[in-house]
């Protein structure tokens, strides 16, 4: 079983190893690789992060997580829900808004890497 997607060129992604696209499962976890991962399911196509706070803003703090819900390199096969915190007390956090524009920029910036993973793929085949 190979839950990276490292050695499933054959099939353009969709892996035998793992029940999703396996340029999208990579593409994600390289992309939330700054977050503590909490676990990874490769086969249901669920990554979820543990909470992590950007050494800029100690008062707040994220978790994502990611789904991959389709074998197909598409944009609409990924889908990230962010999830924010706030400090409002030592140790005491409360839930924020996050921005919309957050989710699209983490969404984008996975399929984007997940076109360069198939781009590198192809290119190493020739």
């Amino acid at each position: 079983m190979n839950i990276f997607g490292g050695e499933e060129k054959k099939n353009q992604g969709g892996g035998t190893g793992i029940g999703v696209n396996s340029f999208l499962w990579r593409a994600t976890l390289d992309t939330l690789s700054f977050m503590p991962l909490n676990s990874a399911d490769p086969f249901g196509g669920v990554i979820i992060t543990d909470w992590y706070s950007p050494a800029e803003t100690p008062n707040e703090r994220f978790k994502v997580t990611g789904y991959i819900l389709d074998t197909a390199l598409r944009s609409d096969a990924v889908k990230v829900s962010v999830f924010r915190q706030v400090r409002v007390g030592p140790e005491q956090w409360a839930d924020a808004v996050v921005e919309q524009g957050t989710v699209t920029a983490m969404e984008d910036a996975i399929l984007t890497r997940a076109r360069q993973l198939r781009i590198d793929s192809a290119a190493a085949e020739k």
